[in-house]
């Protein structure tokens, strides 16, 4: 089964194409895809025939055929937006695209067609606060959480503005067949302390929920009970001890089984590897290695034996194996991949 990275790199407005050695990860480019507006942010569809792209500088969002065979893209449709996108995400059923807008404060969703185009005015904008920074829809389809930083900040690699910002996780019930979001009760969880919720992902099989604190520099496991609602029961620094140099957290990413967790640090200039107990689901730090400067995007590829770090501020991606069982990375090669990489994504294409 073919594998593929696509990179997306902002400020050359293109969106590169590689394909991946399963047995070595080693990135062959195949193409650049033209992608005007300023590419930031990539999602694919559950049946991995749709890339969905946003455009922080043009503030669109577009749909993209993906060429099984090629993994060429064909732009299929494209919707404005009034602010820029700080993730994106397709629910479990690939019929809608949740949107969280960092300075819009507000989550939006947005339908999708029959084959996978972008087009039609929003269902859902729900306001929230500043910083708004992930939706995504949990196993069931049922619920959804839109985190928010601690901070307003332009630039990791300065001294972070005295502006209050929010520190607090907004919690939704998501209504498949209508694309609506409704608060939860609670609607606000607080943090327990200066954490800044950023992203986050979701246990394959537990109900835990794991976010990166990108001004904590760290990870806090939640436990989701059967009405959604988040407990929190571990936070786990991203740092060796005793760093004291700046730095923020951004994306978060776990291994399909489940067993492993990863998350980069922008400052430190590394990701960090967790293993994953697989009762609780609770944290043990594994390891930490080395990336090109300002990580802000890293992938995993979908068979969790390779790590790839964007460098927002070198324009280059590098790659790590995967130890399985501890969680160890080794670095294997680095590769030129644009200007200002916002968005990695690894899939599998084809049968």
């Amino acid at each position: 089964m073919p594998h593929y990275v696509y990179v997306a790199a902002q400020d050359d407005n293109k969106v590169g194409i590689y394909t991946m050695d399963a047995d070595t990860g080693a990135l062959t480019h195949q193409a650049d895809a033209a992608m005007p507006g300023g590419p930031s942010l990539l999602a694919i569809s559950p049946d991995k025939g749709t890339l969905y792209v946003s455009h922080r500088e043009a503030l669109n969002l577009s749909s993209h055929r993906i060429d099984p065979a090629t993994g060429g893209l064909t732009q299929t449709g494209s919707v404005a937006v009034e602010d820029w996108p700080a993730y994106i995400a397709t629910d479990r059923t690939g019929r809608h695209l949740t949107v969280a807008f960092y300075g819009g404060a507000r989550a939006g969703v947005y339908p999708i067609g029959s084959d996978g185009e972008l087009g039609g005015a929003p269902t859902e904008s729900v306001t929230t606060v500043d910083g708004a920074h992930a939706i995504l829809t949990d196993r069931s389809n049922r619920f959804a959480y839109v985190p928010h930083i601690a901070y307003i900040q332009d630039n990791v690699l300065e001294p972070p503005k005295n502006i209050p910002g929010p520190n607090v996780i907004h919690q939704f019930r998501f209504d498949a067949d209508t694309g609506r979001l409704t608060p939860n009760d609670p609607l606000v969880l607080e943090m327990n302390g200066f954490l800044g919720p950023r992203h986050y992902t979701y246990h394959p099989s537990l109900d835990v929920v794991y976010f990166s604190d990108e001004q904590g520099s760290s990870v806090t496991a939640y436990n989701m009970d059967s009405e959604g609602r988040l407990s929190p029961f571990q936070t786990i620094s991203t740092l060796p001890e005793g760093h004291t140099e700046r730095n923020t957290c951004s994306q978060i990413q776990m291994t399909a089984d489940g067993s492993l967790l990863f998350v980069p640090n922008r400052g430190h200039n590394s990701i960090a590897s967790f293993t994953v107990d697989a009762a609780t689901g609770a944290l043990t730090a594994a390891g930490r290695a080395s990336t090109e400067a300002v990580p802000s995007a890293f992938s995993l590829d979908p068979q969790g034996k390779f790590v790839f770090g964007a460098g927002s501020a070198t324009g280059r991606l590098s790659s790590h194996s995967i130890n399985a069982d501890t969680g160890e990375m080794t670095p294997l090669a680095t590769y030129d991949v644009g200007a200002r990489p916002m968005w990695v994504l690894t899939t599998t294409l084809g049968e």
